[in-house]
């Protein structure tokens, strides 16, 4: 499988940014996606995670304010991003786990710096 994130930069507080991540190599339909990020000097955490059969579950610092969804037609799952905060700043990762092996994929990240 492989993953790759597009959206990210350099943003102002307040505003907003959509990421993507197009996968292949797999069933894209049939697998668990999530969005993870790793700021400096920090753990890689989970922001939000979207189940093959669409059931969402968010971080509660990111609730209301980002959403996650997937369009499996074009193997692509999004991150939609609302009024950012400078603590948004991170690479952001994106996650696949294989339907069959349960094996976790990532991709290589993209950065979102908000400015405040």
């Amino acid at each position: 499988v492989q993953l790759v994130e597009s959206g990210g930069g350099l943003v102002q507080a307040g505003a907003s940014l959509r990421l993507s991540c197009t996968a292949s190599g797999s069933i894209f339909s049939k697998n668990d996606m999530g969005w993870y990020r790793q700021a400096p000097g920090k753990q890689r955490e989970l922001v939000a995670s979207i189940t093959s059969g669409g059931r969402t579950n968010y971080v509660d610092s990111v609730k209301d304010r980002f959403t996650i969804s997937r369009n499996n037609a074009k193997n692509t799952v999004y991150l939609q991003m609302n009024s950012l905060i400078p603590e948004d700043s991170a690479v952001y990762y994106c996650k696949c786990t294989h339907w069959l092996s349960g094996t976790d994929y990532w991709g290589k990240g993209t950065l979102v710096t908000v400015s405040s």
